[in-house]
């Protein structure tokens, strides 16, 4: 078990510090097809987030899966104000890994403990990019 306050190291990919509730999901993602660039919601049907937005949280997800044109779609989303706030991953690929850096989004992977445990949708979570840790704040 995390202690509720203690920091969880992990590695940055994308600088970068922000808050928000978590929305978790063990799916990976593929931004373009899976989330809508204009309103940041999830569209694909058989999606385990299907028709929740993703604005603003700190998503956390395995890793990213498909075209090249999903880190594109990262930058839109940002660009649309509806991106999420941060993201964590199990092991980032160089898709979303690249989308977060163009897009100023904060990203981490490689946690020292399994977020699957211990966070859940709701959960507010700070991820600081800039000195690889996340921090649980409720």
């Amino acid at each position: 078990m995390i202690p509720i306050k203690s920091n969880i190291n992990c590695r940055t990919i994308s600088g970068g510090v922000a808050e928000g509730e978590v929305l978790i999901t063990s799916d990976t993602i593929s931004f373009l097809g899976n989330v809508d660039p204009e309103t940041g919601i999830v569209v694909e049907p058989s999606h385990e987030l299907f028709n929740k937005s993703i604005k603003g949280k700190v998503l956390i997800f395995p890793h990213g899966k498909g075209s090249t044109v999903g880190s594109y779609v990262l930058y839109q989303l940002s660009k649309n104000n509806v991106a999420p706030a941060a993201m964590i991953n199990i092991e980032s690929e160089p898709i979303v890994a690249v989308g977060a850096i163009i897009s100023g989004i904060p990203l981490v992977d490689k946690l020292g403990s399994d977020p699957y445990t211990y966070l859940t949708n709701g959960t507010l979570v700070k991820v600081d990019g800039d000195n690889s840790y996340i921090k649980i704040i409720e």
